[in-house]
């Protein structure tokens, strides 16, 4: 077991004594940086990712948009009670033709409108699926960086045949298969850019990532103004991916926690020294990694060594510490996802100007992740998570109480906004505290298990979204408040060990409780 002292005395590299060994966390608080020139430099390329996310899944808001009807006998928005609304033909047509939208191409209003909620589903189930195999991957033999690069370039081509889509079915297809490799973009993103930062600085730099997920909102909403075409939109939206993969990918570097538990210990010292060098620091050359289960004896060197190359969700679920905690925290994910997604949902139903709208909102959550980043190391995730998920919750209550004329109006309205100011900051908090709960051999994992239980949430959503007036409202209230009970539960994780290993974290545990 790693010390929280001062490093162990072990066997050099010559097999001799005299050199000591630590945990990553130990060598970057003392010796290589927490968050110096190299991390920033790292984590801002690396988060980029996000806005790529952001794009993928964002995109059906304006594609699957129903543009408005021109009236060709009597004017736009007039038309009369003889005209039917379902059949464009010689009394209305589509403004933008039947380019603008897949609503307009294939016809997709009154009886047929449900496909519309078809093919937004099955993306979100392609991210559900995608999260938990991406998820594996990245703790396996691909790792973060591996993993990463395989998802965005999957998107890229994915995203480039859904502009070419001949059909609906190839539409819906098309976006199940965008949703699986989407799935895995912010997950590996988000473990690749937090894990080289110091234990006291990982929680802010964590709580920055959505920065990047609301900015590619923002761009999206830009990039959809100029091209209104949902092919173009597609198109011009996935070139961004292909831009990723040869401009960015290739100085973005492995994870030395991956490294690590993959027992390549030169590897894992070669990007520390290049961390230390770049934060103008050293590290001494006596110092070297070790897991912080690291056994003295090299036979239980070689029995644990299987154990910790083939960490998976399995190890997770067998351990009672962890699996309580992804019990907890798959639930909380999957609440969090129901009241984001269902209160972001109604943007097209508001009348105003969608692009306009689209970008308010995105610069609107952007407050709630300051907020967060602010307070998460003076309060603590735990005191954080449950304060924000009430917050939403019981202003998702108090909306439901209200009705939607005159003044009471402006109330729910208001009460939406603190909802989902209040929900985005525990999206964006959950990543960083999800990531504390496991150690670094099955984080991908239980990371991949939350996310697809938020894909769940995103899948369920729309159709909470559909049950009237202010039963949404009462549901999103009752998934606050319950979510806020459940993080009760959750242990603190601010200041604690980032653990690598299962037996390093139940060993830590139990040390902490002495």
């Amino acid at each position: 077991m790693e010390s929280k002292g001062e490093p162990l005395l072990s066997a050099g590299p010559d097999g001799g004594c005299g050199g000591s060994t630590m945990g990553v966390d130990d060598m970057l608080r003392r010796h290589a940086g927490e968050f110096g020139r190299w991390q920033l430099r790292h984590f801002v390329l690396t988060s980029l990712a996000w806005a790529l996310e952001a794009m993928h899944t964002m995109a059906m808001i304006f594609a699957d948009r129903e543009p408005e009807r021109v009236c060709l006998r009597i004017g736009p928005g007039r038309c009369g009670a003889g005209v039917d609304p379902c059949v464009p033909g010689q009394d209305w047509e589509w403004a933008g033709g039947t380019g603008s939208s897949t609503v307009a191409e294939w016809g997709l209003v009154c009886g047929e409108r449900y496909k519309v909620g078809v093919a937004q589903a099955a993306f979100f189930a392609g991210c559900m699926i995608g999260a938990g195999i991406f998820g594996h991957l990245s703790d396996s033999f691909l790792g973060r960086k591996g993993s990463l690069t395989v998802v965005c370039a999957l998107n890229a081509i994915f995203g480039l045949l859904t502009s070419l889509s001949p059909t609906y079915a190839a539409y819906v297809l098309l976006r199940l298969l965008t949703g699986f490799s989407n799935g895995g973009v912010g997950l590996c993103a988000f473990i690749l850019a937090t894990e080289p930062v110091g234990p006291t600085k990982r929680g802010a730099a964590g709580m920055s990532t959505f920065y990047f997920f609301s900015g590619g909102i923002a761009l999206l909403s830009c990039i959809a103004y100029l091209f209104q075409s949902w092919r173009q939109l597609y198109l011009v939206s996935s070139l961004p991916s292909l831009l990723f993969l040869i401009a960015v990918l290739p100085f973005v570097s492995e994870s030395p926690r991956w490294y690590l538990v993959r027992r390549n210990i030169t590897k894992a010292m070669d990007v520390m020294h290049d961390i230390a060098r770049q934060n103008n620091k050293q590290i001494p050359s006596n110092i070297t990694l070790k897991l912080d289960d690291q056994p003295e004896q090299e036979q239980e060197q070689e029995q644990e060594q299987e154990q910790t190359l083939s960490g998976s969700i399995v190890d997770v679920l067998r351990s009672p510490l962890t699996r309580i905690r992804l019990i907890l925290s798959v639930a909380i994910n999957f609440l969090c996802s129901v009241v984001y997604y269902g209160l972001s949902l109604n943007v097209v139903n508001l009348k105003t100007n969608l692009y306009l709208t689209v970008l308010v909102n995105a610069l609107a959550e952007m407050p709630a992740y300051t907020l967060t980043a602010v307070l998460l190391d003076r309060f603590g995730r735990k005191p954080l998570g449950i304060g924000t998920m009430l917050l939403s919750g019981v202003f998702c209550m108090a909306g439901s109480l209200v009705g939607e004329s005159g003044a009471t109006k402006v109330v729910r309205m208001v009460c939406g906004v603190v909802g989902i100011f209040g929900m985005a900051a525990t999206y964006n908090l959950l990543f960083i505290y999800t990531a504390e709960l496991f150690p670094t051999v099955v984080r991908s994992a239980a990371l991949g298990c939350a996310a697809q239980a938020s894909q769940m949430g995103a899948i369920l959503a729309p159709f909470v979204v559909v049950l009237g007036d202010r039963l949404p409202f009462a549901v999103f209230g009752a998934c606050g408040v319950v979510g806020g009970a459940l993080v009760f539960y959750l242990p603190e994780t601010m200041n604690r060990p980032l653990y690598d290993t299962m037996a390093g974290m139940e060993e830590g545990e139990r040390e902490s409780l002495k």
